[in-house]
């Protein structure tokens, strides 16, 4: 499984950051060349979650620990 990790800022207080794990079974399946073009699955997850900027994004192998939002 490849997890793609962002870092998310609040739009309300932009140093306020955090990195968020989307897994799979937030956004359908993620090849390693479409998360690192970009993901663009993130812009469905991030139109659910208009209070938060997306700072940048990594990929990740296997499965991450998910971390608030």
């Amino acid at each position: 499984m490849i997890a793609i990790v962002a870092v998310l800022c609040s739009l309300s207080a932009p140093a306020n950051c955090h990195e968020q794990t989307v897994t799979t079974s937030d956004v359908a399946d993620v090849s390693m060349q479409s998360c690192m073009m970009g993901a663009p699955q993130l812009a469905d997850w991030m139109k659910e979650h208009p209070a938060e900027r997306l700072a940048g994004w990594r990929c990740e192998f296997g499965k991450r620990p998910s971390r608030g939002a």
